[in-house]
């Protein structure tokens, strides 16, 4: 647990009054009317984020969501980072995460993998000029 308050911390620290704004802007659709002026700080969007259930230590997908359309990837790395590290995410699953980070993203899951060898299409080379 410390290590994801150390992380939060870290991210507080990081986001500017214009930043917050634009990360609340990011989220507007999941906070109430009237309640986004009670958001001053980077700590109190993490608060706010934690108390309805869009934050927690093992589930960090939607602020990398925001922290992605946002255009803050220095932020984006250092979430990634700990959920690698801290959580221990193998590859695959990191995958299915950044799939599923919007509920939309789950339904072309199938399409989106990649190709297998037999799937590829071979080209034939360009003819030789004579």
């Amino acid at each position: 647990m410390a290590e994801y308050r150390s992380l939060l911390e870290e991210l507080a620290q990081n986001i500017t009054a214009e930043d917050l704004e634009q990360l609340k802007s990011a989220c507007r659709e999941d906070i109430p009317s009237g309640e986004g002026d009670a958001i001053a700080t980077g700590h109190h969007w993490f608060s706010f984020l934690e108390r309805h259930s869009k934050l927690d230590r093992d589930n960090l997908s939607y602020i990398e969501h925001i922290f992605e359309i946002s255009r803050r990837p220095d932020l984006l790395t250092k979430v990634v980072q700990y959920r690698t590290q801290v959580l221990k995410i193998s590859e695959e699953d990191e995958v299915d995460t950044k799939l599923t980070r919007i509920p939309s993203a789950k339904k072309y899951k199938d399409i989106i993998r990649q190709p297998s060898e037999e799937e590829i299409i071979k080209l034939a080379p360009p003819p030789k000029k004579a």
